[in-house]
């Protein structure tokens, strides 16, 4: 009976193993996610500090739509850190808490998207560094009116629904503390060693 039951647990376990191992793969390969978003999807955010909803508008940045709507399916959000919260400005994720899929992202980039919808209180946006088309996986919900980020080029793709208080309500105890540098390198566990308050993303689902 004991050899059944540990039998049937393995056979249990096979499956979840197996999609793991799938979802690993896929974002391990950058150049393999290329679907193309729906015209409007929702994005569930189920947090340490609570639930909040996306709702993104492929035409306002179909770019940077497609994808955001590639990582989340193949599961790239879940478990990442807010490492960066700037109260009044914005909050920032999207560093991979496993340095061996956040490598193969780093120069994943993506060209920019033109700006259509400005960078106000609610909206999602791809964090950019200084130069063209260099957005990769990096996000950042803004709190206030930051509307002067327009004219640098960052393209809101969507805007909290619901959950908004969740969102104020993110641990800013470290603001700008985190190195992303070994954020990269060394991934949650450098996060959870150095920053153990952190909020993190517990699983980012899609919803029709």
């Amino acid at each position: 009976m004991k050899r059944l039951l540990i039998f049937a647990l393995v056979l249990a376990l096979v499956p979840a193993a197996f999609g793991q191992t799938a979802s690993n793969s896929a974002l391990k390969n950058p150049a393999g996610l290329k679907e193309t978003a729906p015209a409007m999807f929702n994005v569930k955010f189920d947090t340490s500090a609570g639930v909040f909803v996306v709702e993104v508008h492929r035409d306002w940045a179909p770019i940077g739509a497609d994808r955001f709507y590639n990582l989340v399916k193949n599961g790239y959000y879940d478990n990442d850190r807010f490492f960066r919260v700037v109260p009044g400005f914005m909050v920032q994720f999207g560093i991979n808490g496993d340095p061996d899929v956040q490598r193969n992202w780093q120069n994943a980039r993506i060209p920019d998207d033109p700006v259509k919808q400005g960078n106000t209180r609610g909206f999602v946006t791809f964090a950019k560094c200084g130069a063209p088309d260099c957005r990769s996986t990096q996000l950042f919900v803004n709190f206030g009116d930051n509307s002067g980020l327009n004219r640098q080029g960052f393209a809101a793709f969507g805007k909290v629904t619901s959950g908004m208080d969740v969102v104020d309500k993110i641990n800013a105890q470290y603001r700008e503390m985190p190195d992303q540098g070994r954020i990269q390198a060394e991934g949650n566990a450098y996060l959870t060693k150095e920053f153990p308050k952190l909020d993190y993303i517990k699983k980012a689902t899609i919803e029709k």
